[in-house]
């Protein structure tokens, strides 16, 4: 039987330093250690444990000889040229499984993450940018109630995690960004799926 208030504790870290991780704050080839991370948390070393399970799978850390759990580089360009097209088909196939069943909370949540990400983008806050955009598509994914499908995005959009940084930090104006992500909503709500579609995979470069 699962611990609900053990698998609660290791969440909140493992969310925790997965937005340090993806807003740059813990680069790559940063050394993590159990004690460290406990004292940090005040939580006991399972539920480390536990949270560096979780984010070595989904691509975040990586145990090296002699170092220890360390942050993850990211892959050659070669390969992140290959997540582009698989990952517009997983998101693609996400909206489209999900398109007649969302609800109104769907769109709640949508328009929470979209108030972030537009204040994050009037301060040029681009780690925060960054986060609200994964988080959108990750929300996405997640409404799919598939944890297979949802396992699989994760282990590429975050092995990829600084293509969203430094993407943003080229465009002249972030507000584009948010003007994408509403242009791509206001389509889903407007029941236009082959618009929504086209404009999800425009932002997926």
């Amino acid at each position: 039987m699962v611990d609900s208030k053990k698998l609660q504790r290791s969440v909140e870290i493992v969310e925790q330093l997965r937005e340090e991780i993806l807003s740059g704050q813990l680069p790559e080839g940063s050394r993590l250690t159990e004690m460290d991370v406990s004292k940090r948390f005040k939580k006991g070393r399972n539920a480390i444990r536990e949270a560096f399970q979780k984010l070595t799978h989904q691509g975040l850390l990586v145990t090296r000889p002699n170092r220890g759990v360390v942050v993850a580089s990211e892959p050659p360009k070669p390969i992140r040229d290959l997540i582009v097209p698989i990952r517009q088909m997983l998101e693609g196939y996400a909206l489209e499984l999900v398109f007649d069943d969302l609800q109104e909370s769907d769109f709640v949540g949508w328009e929470a993450i979209l108030t972030r990400m537009k204040a994050a983008c009037a301060a040029r806050d681009y780690a925060a940018i960054a986060e609200t955009d994964i988080a959108f598509h990750r929300s996405l994914m997640e409404r799919t109630g598939q944890p297979d499908l949802l396992a699989i995005w994760e282990a590429m959009i975050y092995r990829i995690r600084s293509h969203f940084r430094r993407t943003q930090r080229r465009c002249p104006d972030p507000m584009v960004i948010y003007d994408e992500h509403r242009a791509i909503l206001d389509c889903i709500k407007s029941g236009d799926l082959q618009a929504a579609l086209a404009l999800l995979n425009e932002k997926i470069e």
